[in-house]
């Protein structure tokens, strides 16, 4: 297993901004594929995820909309995290985090 080099403090507050810019576009990004994704498997003709708060939909459907939903939010954060971090360090030399 690789380890990767320890960061210097002036390389965290360095990456902070990177790394704000980077979560917001993957929450974008994250809701986009989600979206494409719902439509493909949801059964029926309803585009959008069940909600909460809308009766017509069965407990069970909101539960599997928000795992679905979460799930890939969570691996849109890290891809886009972790290769935010790849190129902070090809371009610093310094890894941000740890």
């Amino acid at each position: 297993m690789r380890q990767e080099a320890r960061s210097s403090k002036s390389a965290k507050i360095l990456y902070r901004p990177w790394g704000l810019i980077g979560s917001l576009a993957g929450g974008l990004v994250a809701g986009q594929v989600f979206q494409q994704v719902w439509r493909a498997a949801a059964p029926g003709d309803r585009e959008d995820p069940p909600k909460p708060l809308e009766s017509e939909y069965r407990l069970r459907q909101i539960l599997v909309a928000a795992v679905v939903q979460g799930a890939i939010f969570y691996l849109v954060k890290a891809l886009i995290q972790r290769g935010g971090a790849r190129v902070f360090q090809r371009w610093t030399g310094e890894w941000p985090g740890d």
